[in-house]
């Protein structure tokens, strides 16, 4: 099995512009966002509610895009597609699930321990009238730090303490490793640290969850690995119409659906990434299944569609009224 890992030169371009990568200097609170921009986007699967809650966004190098394909065929494939060569502007898009009793949030963004462009989910929260307090269910997908380390407050305990917390049972098992920071290239051991400091923060009771494990009626967990060796993503079904939060499973709304071959540096296993994103793809497209991913252009939302041997995203219409 090939583990691809990020190359010391695309954490150091990280490292620039979030002096929280580059040991042992201390992690940097977030400063705010400027600028008037959305916050959420609700709309219904069937009965289920969902509002799509933005955290902000992450400023990456694109050498992380593409890294087992030639370089300039990947500057090409972004210039060909309007975008730039060198930062990929990548989105955080949060799902909040409403269905009965249960109020299921999906991640719970990186807080102020990241980078200082995202951070923003509480209050993005507030902006789509949810009260934290609501919150029955955090599901974690993965423990990467946009998606985990906003998981406690300045105290060090969880920002939502009367909910459930929910991780895949593998993914929780690889980051709680005996000494699997001192394992990692130096680079990664913040990665490491931060997730075993976030999956023991005090307060946190975790269930731990298998393919298939149900969070609320309608409301389930798939095992979808490749991108960490535990991802988890999640499947909303009401009244015959459904919809897959797909996590980083796919974390590029072009290249993931055009070039499904093409992995990413933070891919931690590329042929079960490409696998399994190849099976979420066509089940998308053949079933019809709407899809959200947590890295798409704000809000995320859309549909599959097949073109040729490959793929297209379909952005959902967004509607006033």
């Amino acid at each position: 099995m090939t583990v691809l890992k990020p190359s010391r030169r695309d954490l150091l371009k990280l490292a620039a512009v979030a002096p929280a990568f580059a040991l042992p200097a201390p992690l940097q609170a977030a400063t705010p966002l400027t600028g008037a921009g959305p916050t959420h986007f609700r709309f219904n699967i069937g009965d289920v509610r969902l509002t799509v809650v933005s955290d902000g966004h992450l400023g990456l190098p694109t050498t992380g895009l593409g890294v087992n394909a030639d370089p300039e065929e990947v500057k090409a494939f972004l210039k060909a597609h309007r975008l730039s060569t060198e930062e990929h502007y990548s989105h955080t898009n949060h799902i909040v699930i409403q269905t009965g009793d249960a109020t299921i949030l999906v991640d719970v963004g990186s807080g102020d321990r990241f980078l200082p462009t995202a951070g923003r989910l509480l209050d993005n929260l507030a902006a789509a009238g949810i009260d934290g307090g609501d919150i029955t269910h955090v599901v974690i997908t993965h423990a990467h730090p946009d998606h985990i380390w906003g998981i406690r407050d300045d105290f060090d305990e969880p920002i939502f303490p009367d909910a459930e917390y929910i991780i895949g049972a593998s993914e929780y098992d690889y980051w709680m490793q005996d000494g699997l920071a001192s394992s990692v290239p130096a680079e990664m051991q913040q990665f490491v640290v931060g997730a075993v400091n976030s999956l023991t923060a005090d307060g946190l009771e975790w269930t731990m969850a298998q393919d298939g494990h149900e969070v609320a009626p309608g409301v389930s967990l798939m095992f979808t690995p490749g991108h960490t060796l535990g991802h988890m993503a999640v499947r909303i079904e009401s009244d015959g119409k459904q919809l897959i939060a797909l996590g980083d499973s796919m974390s590029h709304a072009y290249i993931s659906m055009e070039k499904p071959d093409w992995v990413s540096g933070f891919d931690m296993d590329p042929d079960l990434t490409v696998s399994t994103r190849k099976r979420l793809l066509d089940m998308a497209a053949t079933d019809e299944i709407a899809v959200i991913a947590y890295h798409f252009p704000f809000p995320g939302v859309g549909h599959v569609m097949t073109q040729g041997d490959a793929y297209r995203f379909v952005p959902a219409l967004w509607r006033w009224g």
